[in-house]
């Protein structure tokens, strides 16, 4: 059998292209395994934890910024003292650094200016969500199972220090220093300078 010479080519190119293709093959790794890309983590998660650090710093101490420490307050004692609540967990929490004077204590009488400031206190802070900060230079629990902390009205007012700048109570250093001792008894010597409250000389002229 004879082939034609256009026959034999076509033979020829078609057995060129089969063999690239079988060499094109065999180069590339039959274990075809591409090393996966790693994952990079982005920040998001972090940014939150080092704003509240930043917050907690800036402010001199610890819980603030943060929503755990967030409190319904559902009940006001007294100008100094008040009941919060949290997943159907009632918290009685003592302020840090201010004392009011006495409305409710059963061995003492109704002292001068107590029912105005317990009356500021309720007008505050009564059925609002108030940021709680602790102390590390105090007990976390007075002897009554109180809890101290400073309190953050929902506006970012720092309750403690309005009272004592406004009249409403006098500063008060139980044993140990405070982080905001400093503070606080610069702010009375204003309320006081002023003339603000109990420390009006029509009032109480700062009696108890």
């Amino acid at each position: 059998m004879t082939f034609s010479k256009t026959r034999l080519l076509r033979i020829l190119g078609t057995c060129a292209v089969l063999l690239l293709a079988i060499l094109a093959r065999e180069a590339i790794p039959q274990n075809n395994f591409i090393a996966p890309i790693p994952s990079v983590q982005t920040p998001e998660a972090d940014t939150a934890a080092i704003a509240d650090t930043l917050a907690q710093k800036s402010a001199g101490g610890q819980n603030v910024k943060n929503e755990q420490n967030l409190f319904e307050v559902v009940r006001v004692i007294d100008g100094d003292t008040i009941e919060v609540q949290k997943n159907g967990t009632v918290k009685k929490v003592r302020f840090i650094g201010i004392d009011t004077p006495e409305t409710v204590d059963p061995r003492k009488s109704v002292q001068c200016f107590g029912k105005e400031a317990s009356a500021k206190a309720t007008e505050l802070l009564l059925g609002k969500r108030v940021r709680l900060e602790t102390d590390a230079t105090q007990d976390a629990y007075d002897r009554y199972g109180r809890l101290l902390a400073y309190a953050y009205l929902p506006n970012g007012v720092f309750f403690n220090s309005y009272m004592i700048e406004e009249g409403y109570a006098h500063e008060y250093t139980y044993e140990l220093p405070y982080r905001y001792q400093k503070e606080f008894k610069a702010a009375e010597a204003r309320a006081r300078e002023a003339g603000k409250g109990l420390w009006n000389p029509a009032m109480c002229n700062g009696k108890k």
